[in-house]
């Protein structure tokens, strides 16, 4: 068995590397390695977007759950699903028009602020890592079990392949990774799961027994099969994921506001022909290796349901597609995260891009070093949590209410990422507060809203001079974005567009650079 998982596991490194460091037409510019030089059709986006979003904890910890704690565990892929939904409603059009290349880049132009640009990016910072730190530990996991060696060697693996891909041309290379790593996780998921399927007697999968139930959570609420405990999950995941800096990014790489919502829409097709893995792969490993930890189970399917030779081919063609999920989605976190913190370090560039994606690589080897392995999923969930409760007031906020001031803004990120970091802290320390308390998504997501919508209203001042032009900027389709809907041929529409044009060409004194 150990012959044929390395040779997966070293087929996948390679061909990533190659893939992606078959560097782009353009790779020299700061649009260039943030944002793919803006030129990435909508239908490889959304694959991009896929394999990101189908990472360590999708295909391995989520399967794993519901193998192990039943029915409530469904929920988990809706509640990512559910979070493009509010993504392509509320903001992917307007933040693209925004012209902006971070999140961070977006609060310092919105709010007019220079240094919630910095505080924003520190956030942004912690979400990446707690999102790298899972897919290391993962990495770890797949060496450990299939083959007995140190799971360090699994990070040394990723971890210089992810630097390879990254600093080779920025966010151009790591799209060419993700999009056809994507399919080739979808064929091997997909087939080990039906081969296996086939071989237990191609018998109907029925939904087994597993009622919402009082449990034990882990972070953040990640595997408690309580009704509060699923609904924990499912906000963070619906809200959380705008605030992502690996998926948000993607926004940026259209053309324009149109091409961004057609690679939601794209990604949103691929996900859902996706997420017939985790129950597949749950209902299987709920009867063949419930026993097993819920990182394990998936793994170790194939060798326990075709003993021999077969079993092991198909457990080294699963290392392959384990792998294919922890580089994808570690390149895409690696690449947005270090963009973000890079454009906060003059002077911005190329050279500034590449020290700081390697520092955040190193960050995040020495916290997986200094850690202990966690299930992936909970890791994920703590870093949805804390998204929600900070980047999501803001965004919809920011898009939609002109009266946010940077004050708001900060009183939310502190309140709302204060609030999920004592919580889970409390929970890893063994204190328990109590429902909801228990669950941090529960009660950091209100109250980062409420007190970014209180400042804002007693800080009226800071309310950014230009206001009208963002709005206006953000929310005024682009001309030439497509035939003109039954909506704007109506006299009132076209009428409140023409006057927000009007806007945007005489207040030109607070334009974006």
């Amino acid at each position: 068995m150990t012959v044929a998982v390395l040779t997966g596991i070293a087929f996948v490194v390679v061909l990533g590397v190659m893939v992606g460091a078959a560097r782009p037409r353009r790779s020299s510019g700061l649009a260039d390695f943030h944002v793919a030089a803006r030129e990435v059709p909508p239908w490889w986006n959304g694959a991009a977007i896929s394999s990101e979003v189908t990472s360590a904890a999708a295909c391995l910890g989520t399967a794993g759950l519901i193998a192990t704690h039943g029915g409530p565990m469904l929920w988990y892929p809706v509640g990512a699903a559910a979070g493009f939904v509010v993504i392509l409603a509320l903001v992917v059009a307007p933040l693209r028009r925004s012209g902006t290349y971070t999140l961070p880049d977006f609060a310092g132009w919105r709010l007019r602020s220079a240094r919630l640009r910095p505080f924003t990016t520190c956030f942004l910072l912690v979400i990446g890592l707690a999102f790298m730190v899972a897919q290391l530990h993962a990495a770890g996991i797949v060496v450990r079990l299939l083959t007995g060696l140190p799971p360090w060697l699994g990070w040394a693996a990723v971890g210089a392949a992810t630097l390879g891909v990254a600093v080779a041309g920025g966010l151009g290379s790591v799209t060419s990774l993700q999009a056809s790593q994507f399919w080739l996780k979808l064929v091997v998921f997909l087939g080990v799961g039906v081969i296996c399927w086939w071989m237990s007697g191609a018998r109907p999968i029925t939904l087994f027994e597993g009622s919402y139930r009082a449990g034990v959570a882990g972070l953040a609420g990640a595997g408690d099969p309580s009704l509060p405990g699923v609904l924990a999950v499912l906000l963070a995941c619906a809200l959380g994921t705008m605030g992502l800096p690996h998926v948000i990014v993607r926004v940026y790489t259209n053309r324009d506001a149109r091409a961004a919502r057609r690679s939601i829409v794209a990604a949103q097709v691929m996900l859902a022909v996706f997420g017939v893995v985790p129950p597949l792969y749950g209902a299987l490993g709920h009867r063949h290796a419930r026993d097993a930890a819920a990182d394990e189970i998936v793994l170790l399917l194939p060798a326990r349901m075709l003993p021999g030779a077969a079993g092991e081919v198909l457990t080294g063609v699963l290392a392959a597609g384990a792998f294919a999920a922890l580089l994808a989605t570690m390149v895409g976190v690696l690449v947005a995260v270090g963009g973000a913190v890079s454009s906060c370090v003059p002077p911005a560039g190329a050279r500034s891009f590449r020290a700081a994606v390697t520092a955040v690589l190193l960050a995040a080897l020495a916290l997986t070093a200094a850690s202990t392995p966690r299930e992936s999923v909970a890791l994920v969930v703590v870093g949805f949590t804390l998204s929600a409760a900070t980047f999501c007031p803001m965004l919809v906020l920011g898009i939609w209410w002109r009266r946010l001031t940077d004050a708001g803004v900060a009183a939310g990120f502190a309140l709302g990422g204060g609030v999920t970091a004592a919580l889970v802290l409390s929970e890893q320390a063994g204190v328990r507060v109590g429902e909801p308390a228990s669950y941090p998504a529960l009660v950091a997501v209100p109250v980062a809203f409420a007190a970014m919508v209180m400042m804002s209203l007693v800080t009226p001042g800071r309310v950014p001079s230009g206001v009208g032009w963002m709005m206006a900027r953000m929310h005024v389709p682009e001309p030439g974005a497509g035939p003109p809907t039954a909506a704007h041929r109506s006299p009132v529409t076209a009428r409140r567009i023409s006057t927000l044009r009007m806007a945007m060409t005489t207040d030109r004194s607070t334009s974006c650079p």
